[in-house]
């Protein structure tokens, strides 16, 4: 099956499944840059394990610091699950690459000059993407849209209603949802069906050998066993930031629903709520994203593992 090599640039906060979600764009997509923002841990972390990615799997493309804060609230970070180095588990290398000089937010405008086919890829707060907006209005009408981990249309894991990306920073959230490029939305009710065992990390560690295969296993075996301190009864952590580039480059994985989606900014409780409407009648909203609403579970973790398994081959 021939596919389709869409050219993308991912804005992250690495963050365990944002490095899977690098790897997978480094493979199936023409990647062209990546942005660096505050999210998972401090701005400054997240760009350094952005680096640590880049090195340790030797990818040709250059990584530049973004937003170092949330638009209005401050910044709030997740180390229950990420640790407070945004990737504990692994033991990291001696980092040797460097950031790239230019902000992120003008370093991804130039790039869509450049890029007239560009995605989008954001598996972090949105704030480098609506900051990019704000200077540059004319974005949204030059991109061929912005593919994003974050929100849901059932349930939030920051609190609820409100799923952590968005949450994170409601304001740039509502900038981007508002902003008329085409939009896909993968929430956490299909990330939730891509879960990674500690079965799946210890077959990492035997069947791929070498530096690259350790580090994958211990960032598998880390996210499931943050999961399960946190969250759940198992030891499975799902998947959530790989979704965001397989809507991409694997659609026939998801069922889409065109919805209208819009962000809740001043609900006590339901502040950073992705708010879809899925009335389905005649005075619906107009749509405004594509929502994924089912996924292949199954199906995308052996594809995700399979394709991680190849990229460690070909490593030290």
């Amino acid at each position: 099956m021939t596919r389709n090599r869409p050219t993308v640039w991912v804005d992250c906060d690495p963050g365990h499944d944002d490095v899977v979600a690098i790897l997978l764009a480094s493979h199936f997509c023409d990647l062209v840059g990546i942005s660096t923002v505050a999210g998972n841990a401090p701005q400054s972390a997240t760009t350094k394990n952005a680096l640590i990615t880049a090195q340790l799997f030797d990818l040709d493309v250059a990584v530049h610091a973004g937003a170092d804060r949330p638009l209005v609230q401050a910044s709030v970070f997740a180390p229950d699950i990420h640790g407070a180095s945004g990737l504990a588990g692994p033991v990291l290398p001696e980092l040797v690459r460097v950031v790239t000089p230019g902000h992120g937010v003008t370093a991804l405008l130039e790039a869509s000059q450049r890029h007239r086919d560009l995605w989008l890829v954001p598996t972090g707060p949105l704030t480098n993407i609506a900051l990019a907006l704000r200077m540059d209005p004319t974005l949204a009408s030059r991109i061929s849209g912005v593919s994003l981990m974050g929100g849901g249309p059932t349930f939030g894991n920051k609190t609820p209603w409100a799923e952590f990306n968005i949450w994170a920073d409601p304001e740039a959230a509502a900038i981007v949802f508002g902003c008329g490029a085409p939009l896909i939305m993968c929430g956490l009710n299909i990330t939730h069906e891509v879960l990674v065992s500690l079965e799946a990390a210890a077959a990492m560690r035997s069947s791929a050998p070498g530096s690259r295969g350790e580090f994958l296993a211990d960032v598998l075996a880390h996210f499931a066993t943050a999961y399960k301190d946190v969250f759940f009864t198992e030891a499975l952590g799902p998947l959530h930031d790989p979704c965001a580039v397989l809507a991409l480059t694997h659609p026939e994985l998801f069922t889409f629903v065109d919805s209208h989606v819009e962000i809740e900014l001043n609900g006590r409780h339901t502040r950073g709520m992705t708010v879809v409407d899925q009335r389905g009648v005649k005075g619906a909203l107009a749509p405004n994203v594509s929502v994924a609403m089912a996924i292949d579970g199954p199906a995308t973790v052996a594809l995700i593992l399979d394709t991680l398994r190849g990229l460690a081959a070909l490593g030290p």
